[in-house]
């Protein structure tokens, strides 16, 4: 009971009035103690001129104190700044009493008036000592009064830069939680043995397991900016081992108002451990370029295309958001909406319907289309390679012919890496797609560009939402095969490369990525374990399925055909397509979509693979068209 009144106590801060009043207490006592120390600890002056002194010290610092506000600051949370304040405030006292001084001198207000500019002079000094000790003594006594009440979380900083320091300074702010900083990590040998706000910087040595068990350290937050993904796998790798979490700081750019808050201080994410480094893009020809234009996005409620849709309304660009989704395309727009966007409009729309898509070119007349509208999933679509067929082929060639018709100045499509030697139905209508723009490129003004790269983290369907819904239901999590590869890229890089093709592609480019290595799902699983605080396999287990229909164990960016031309980003190459002959492939195309509409799958499989001739299937009742 005494315990939870102290707690409730101590999280009541002093009202201000209360700190003015101790500071105008504080000064009056400086007063005194001025003129001991000026007369040697002696009474050898008047106290009549004294006491008459004192109103005019407290009224000029009453008004000194109001004016600058030394008194708003939160005590227990005291810093440089608030002692900065609290400097000015007495300045301006002794500047005020020097000001009066010379006045009366000049001007006789008050005959027989008068302050020694000695005891001016000492007084200042006292007031600027004691009134920023006060603070500080009471932060210390505060911290230790309380200490002996709470539980406290113990904590290490990884980084001890400025971004540490601002760090450390966000959690003891902090009242919402109970933190306490045991140290610094850093690997700067000129800070080790150093401290920070009476904290220890230690080296990564320190962080032993007898260390971790005797300081009862529970999380460690690194607070570097830039840090390589390789080395921050490598500090969590070795903490999550001692049961130890490990949450990261935000980049500086995404602090709020440039100030770190400690909700920004987030858990780390599989998507924070990518063994390579994200690839940036910050090209000032994008936003220009999209400005005021009316820009197509199809598939725009999905998750790329959502965050294309983002991206493009920072550019005050025109959007016309289509989708056939009608609740995630009102999500998206009531998104768009809160966030005060107001050039865009929705329209609910397949692009399998030429009528509809006519109208709405017609309508709107688009001088950019980014066509993200797809069905991606592939044991999904080797069942059915009808809708498949529909959507990648004949709704991309829908839109495609639209575009020419109307002029259209860029189509940018989005294509996969399951399009390079593909073993699957949905694969392989991408490649498709990606030939059929490619062979209507030069029968118009509109140029087609391609973007193609790797399995997207966090978007729908994706391993990643998969494994976080199987480990919060306990698990097992299930992976297809323990060798199975994929390359991994974020929702922003993936949409970064599309605009960027957007903005400078000639028309007939493939974009593709230097995407590093491509990472094991089964290791991905274990790391995702791992970063929820339980233990493979005791807690959570892992399942081998087997592969499903179409799905192969690696992944390509590039067919054994292709290569690449070098752009002016060393991570962004264009894929060198064999040329083709485009009347064949165009006619080629149209009979497939014509066939597609009798549904005879293997019919239209076998002209698929008569078209895509390195398309041979894998674990699909499809194998046989490959004998």
């Amino acid at each position: 009971m005494f315990k939870k009144l102290v707690l409730n106590s101590a999280n009541k801060y002093a009202s201000r009035w209360i700190v003015l009043a101790i500071d105008l207490f504080l000064v009056l006592q400086t007063f005194v103690v001025a003129y001991l120390v000026r007369f040697n600890f002696s009474f050898n002056f008047s106290t009549e001129d004294f006491l008459y002194q004192q109103p005019l010290v407290l009224v000029l610092a009453l008004v000194s104190f109001l004016t600058i506000g030394s008194y708003k600051g939160v005590v227990r949370h005291t810093g440089i700044k608030d002692a900065t304040n609290v400097m000015y405030a007495v300045s301006l006292v002794a500047s005020l009493l020097v000001a009066f001084v010379f006045l009366n001198r000049t001007f006789h207000l008050f005959p027989n008036f008068t302050i020694p500019l000695s005891i001016i002079v000492i007084h200042y000094l006292l007031n600027v000592v004691v009134l920023i000790a006060s603070r500080f003594i009471f932060k210390v006594l505060y911290r230790k009064v309380i200490s002996d009440f709470k539980t406290y979380t113990n904590i290490i900083i990884y980084g001890a830069g400025d971004s540490g320091f601002i760090t450390h300074s966000a959690l003891v702010k902090d009242t919402s939680h109970n933190f306490n900083v045991i140290g610094f990590i850093d690997d700067n040998k000129n800070k080790v043995g150093n401290t920070i706000d009476g904290v220890m910087v230690y080296t990564s040595d320190v962080l032993t397991r007898e260390f971790i068990l005797k300081n009862k350290l529970r999380e460690v937050i690194v607070s570097i900016q830039n840090i390589k993904p390789s080395r921050l796998m490598q500090i969590t790798d070795y903490l999550i081992a001692h049961n130890v979490k490990v949450k990261v700081v935000p980049a500086v750019d995404k602090w709020i108002d440039g100030e770190l808050n400690i909700g920004q201080i987030k858990q780390v994410k599989i998507e924070d451990l990518l063994e390579r480094a994200p690839i940036e893009i910050d090209n000032p020809v994008v936003k220009s370029d999209l400005r005021n234009k009316v820009v197509f996005v199809t598939g725009a409620a999905g998750s790329i295309g959502s965050e294309i849709a983002i991206q493009i309304s920072r550019c005050k660009a025109k959007l016309i958001l289509i989708d056939q989704a009608e609740s995630p395309l009102y999500d998206l727009q009531q998104e768009f909406m809160q966030s005060g966007k107001n050039s865009f409009t929705s329209e609910v729309a397949d692009v399998r319907d030429e009528k509809r898509m006519q109208q709405l070119f017609e309508e709107y007349k688009p001088q950019m289309i980014f066509h993200a509208a797809a069905y991606k999933h592939v044991p999904l679509m080797e069942d059915s390679p009808y809708e498949a067929i529909r959507v990648n082929v004949c709704g991309t060639k829908l839109l495609a012919d639209l575009s020419v018709t109307h002029n259209v100045e860029k189509f940018v499509m989005v294509s996969t890496d399951k399009a390079v030697n593909p073993t699957n139905v949905m694969g392989t209508t991408k490649r498709v797609a990606e030939m059929y723009t490619s062979s209507i490129a030069k029968t118009g003004k509109t140029k087609f560009i391609t973007t193609r790269f790797g399995n997207v983290l966090g978007s729908n369907g994706s391993v990643i939402p998969l494994f976080k819904k199987q480990i919060e239901a306990g698990g097992p999590i299930t992976v297809t095969h323990k060798d199975i590869t994929r390359f991994f890229m974020t929702i922003p890089e993936a949409c970064q490369l599309v605009l960027e093709a957007g903005v400078m592609g000639k028309g007939g480019e493939i974009y593709v990525f230097d995407m590093g290595e491509s990472v094991k799902i089964y290791d991905v699983a274990i790391k995702m374990i791992q970063l929820s605080g339980l233990n493979f396999p005791e807690d959570i287990d892992i399942k081998i399925s087997g592969l499903r229909p179409g799905e192969k164990l690696y992944e390509e960016l590039l067919a054994n055909d292709e290569n690449t031309i070098s752009t002016y980003h060393d991570k962004i190459m264009i894929a060198k397509v064999p040329t083709m002959d485009n009347k064949e492939v165009k006619l080629k195309i149209d009979q497939i979509c014509s066939v597609n509409r009798d549904g005879d799958n293997f019919k239209v499989v076998s002209l698929l693979k008569d078209l895509v001739p390195e398309y041979v299937s894998n674990n699909s009742v499809y194998e046989k068209l490959d004998n």
